[in-house]
Parts: structure tokens; C-alpha cells; sequence
């Protein structure tokens, strides 16, 4: 695919005015250079004095000034007007291609049967996050996400004890709970019953490893402070931070997909744009999740 057709006029308009900014910019700074050569220097001072230098009262040049307001037409012409937002464009006619494609693969597996869905969020695990996460999910020994771990009882107990950062919502990241409430919680059977909690009465999962540890873990969830971001009802505040009732589900996972993620060894892109369909979405999900059954 070609990325710059001269039959594209948007693009040469586009061109056009580039060269002509870069005419202009060029002949208006050699006529001051000229001018700081051969002329001295001529207008009214201002008041103010500094080591017994003042400093001109001059307007702006008429051609920077014109120079100046031609750009920020211009600008506002291409941006809002011309490409890439209502106009003909190669990127946005291959966006378009992608859209139709994707819409059609969306229908082809709208009624995939779970082994086939596990295996699809396979081979897209392997191609799109095996990179950073280790062929066998586990975080290749803690430098990305132990996927494990994540979704389930173990990875809100690691939540809890080390914190969690980069997913960029407003109330910012989450601190190790030692830091957050020193002393509230006492040892790793604290952490499970929060973790219990979360799993049997806030996800949508309904499910947990240690049901003796609920009720103790309802108690935890407010004295804990976890109430105060996630809210009592764990839905995440209108989105101020994760919304705990998706946590363990593919929604979790798409959530996650879409936002993206800083970790220890960089960025993980977000999947929000055209990369990843909802159905491959929900494929990976099935795919992390099925490694942890």
C-alpha cells in the first residue's frame, strides 16, 4: 500500500502549503538577516532597564504576523475542513476497508462454540501478547503481568500487597496496602478474605476458593480503604477507578485490552482501535482464563 498517491489532492494541497509556509519562512528570516547586517538598530525603548539594557516597544513584524495568521488558518482548514477528518484520504479508505472486513468476521463467528473461541484467543495470545507475558502466560518471572494469576483470587492478593499502576484512571494508582492503611490488615489470610469477598459478592463471577472468608472480607473491603475508590458496591465510582463487578469476566479483559497498560518494561498499547474485534476480544479472554482452570 502506498502511503502518499499524487492523485490524492487533498495530499498535494496539503504539500502545497507546506512548501509555500516554507518560502515564505525562509525569505522573511533572509530579509531580517539581511536587515541585522546592514541596518542599525531604530525605534522607541521601553521604561524598563535591565544592566543598562533596554529593551524596543516594536510591534511584531507585518510579514511574521501575516506569516502567522495564514498558518493558523490553514491549519484550522486542514485539520477540521480538508484531511484527515472529512475528506478523502488512503488511511482512511484502508480504515474503512478494515471496518467492513472486521464487521464480516464479526458475523462469521457470531455463534463460535467455546473450544473453537479458546483456540482462536490462542493463537492471538501468541502472536499479540506471548511477547511480554511468556508462552505460558506466567509474566516470565515478573517482568510482565503472571496472567496465572490475574482474573482470580491470586491476583488481588498480589493487588493488595504490591499495588497496581498504569491504567491511567483519574484517582491514579494504587498503592501497596501497607502504605495505603498500615496495620489494618494482618497477614496473607486478611488479603484471601478481601480477595474472597471480591470474588463471591462483587464480581460477576460469584465464585471463590475460601467462602469461610467472605464475611470477614466484607468487613476488610471498607476498614481497608478499598471502599474508598472502588466504592461500596466495588462498581469503580462512574469509572474514577476499575470497576471490580468485571474483574475475573471478558469484560475485564477487554477493559483492560482497550485502556492499555504502563508496566515495568514499558507501555502495552492499547487494543481500542481496529486491531482487535469484539469477538477476538472475547476469544482472548477465554483463552487467559481457560490456562487458570
Amino acid at each position: 500500500m502506498e502511503w502518499f498517491n499524487l492523485g490524492d489532492s487533498i495530499n498535494l494541497f496539503g504539500l502545497a502549503g507546506a512548501v509555500i509556509i516554507l518560502a515564505l519562512t525562509i525569505f522573511i528570516a533572509g530579509s531580517y538577516i539581511r536587515k541585522m547586517k546592514d541596518s542599525k538598530a531604530e525605534g522607541d525603548l521601553g521604561e524598563e532597564e535591565w544592566d543598562g539594557i533596554k529593551k524596543f516597544k516594536n510591534d511584531i513584524p507585518i510579514g511574521w504576523g501575516v506569516a502567522y495568521l495564514v498558518l493558523i488558518i490553514w491549519a484550522l482548514w486542514y485539520w477540521f475542513v480538508g484531511y484527515p477528518l472529512n475528506s478523502y484520504s488512503q488511511i482512511g479508505e484502508y480504515n474503512e476497508e478494515v471496518k467492513a472486513y472486521n464487521a464480516k468476521f464479526e458475523e462469521k463467528w457470531q455463534d463460535i462454540d467455546e473450544e473453537t473461541l479458546t483456540k482462536m484467543g490462542q493463537n492471538l495470545y501468541l502472536v499479540q501478547c506471548s511477547q511480554c507475558h511468556g508462552i505460558t502466560t506466567e509474566g516470565i518471572n515478573g517482568i510482565a503481568a503472571n496472567l496465572l494469576e490475574w482474573g482470580r483470587e491470586e491476583g488481588i492478593v498480589r493487588t493488595i500487597k504490591e499495588g497496581s499502576k498504569g491504567l491511567g484512571y483519574p484517582l491514579g494508582d494504587m498503592f501497596p496496602i501497607d502504605q495505603l492503611a498500615p496495620g489494618v490488615l494482618n497477614g496473607e489470610e486478611d488479603y484471601r478474605a478481601i480477595a474472597a469477598y471480591v470474588m463471591a459478592e462483587i464480581s460477576e463471577v460469584k465464585k471463590t476458593k475460601y467462602p469461610e472468608l467472605v464475611a470477614k472480607g466484607k468487613e476488610l473491603f471498607g476498614a481497608a480503604t478499598c471502599a474508598a475508590c472502588h466504592g461500596e458496591d466495588g462498581r469503580g465510582m462512574g469509572g474514577l477507578s476499575p470497576d471490580l463487578t468485571k474483574y475475573g469476566t471478558p469484560a475485564f479483559v477487554a477493559e483492560v485490552l482497550e485502556k492499555g497498560k504502563k508496566g515495568y518494561i514499558g507501555i502495552m498499547p492499547s487494543f481500542k482501535s481496529q486491531i482487535l474485534t469484539d469477538k477476538q476480544k472475547e476469544a482472548l479472554a477465554h483463552f487467559i482464563y481457560s490456562e487458570k482452570d
